[in-house]
């Protein structure tokens, strides 16, 4: 056999074999993952392409437990958002005994172009960079969560990082609880429930 047919057919596999390794990365980048809760499942895709680092977290999160036995704990609508302007979205959070990991750097939307729209999950923050495990699905549009917007006095916004696929049933059923306890924080004020919705476990 000639060096050149040789060479050529060497060629032809090491190209069918790059191939196939970019078909599998380019299909790995999202991961699907399911949160099963009391109310039932709902389906996430997450953009590790678009945003790696709170995508890379929420996994972190995930292998680890940390969901297990978390909560939906906060409901924020336009009855009873004590914010500006007002938004719509459900809080929850990993499992209040579960230690969480160091906070993150904020991938705001300006650099992951991940705007908030229905069902867009985010990381929930105090200041920038302090992102743990709270997180937050949005109930239509919410455009002042992005960067630029006025919900966040720094400008800076959310970490979008995903979007339910599957199960909006279920993030607007628990939207719609109204059993709120009375807090000390003016802000959470008829938002925080008395018996969180439980997060039995997250899984991909």
């Amino acid at each position: 056999m000639k060096i050149s047919a040789i060479l050529s057919t060497t060629n032809l596999v090491l190209c069918l074999l790059l191939s196939s390794l970019l078909s599998h990365t380019a299909q790995a980048k999202n991961q699907l993952i399911t949160m099963q809760t009391e109310q039932g499942d709902i389906k996430i895709e997450l953009y590790s392409d678009k945003a790696p680092i709170s995508s890379a977290n929420f996994l972190r999160y995930i292998k680890a437990g940390g969901f297990k036995g978390g909560e939906f704990y906060r409901v924020v609508r336009l009855d009873n958002d004590n914010g500006e302007p007002k938004i719509e979205v459900i809080q929850g959070g990993a499992n209040p005994e579960f230690k969480d990991f160091p906070a993150i750097k904020l991938e705001t939307t300006q650099t992951t172009g991940i705007r908030h729209l229905d069902g867009t999950l985010s990381m929930a923050r105090a200041e920038p960079d302090t992102a743990t495990s709270a997180f937050f699905i949005c109930i239509g549009a919410q455009p002042s969560l992005d960067f630029g917007g006025t919900r966040n006095k720094d400008g800076q916004g959310f970490a979008a990082f995903g979007r339910v696929v599957e199960g909006m049933d279920v993030v607007k059923q628990i939207h719609q609880i109204q059993d709120t306890v009375t807090t000390d924080e003016a802000y959470t004020q008829g938002q925080i429930l008395q018996h969180p919705v439980k997060i039995k476990d997250v899984t991909f």
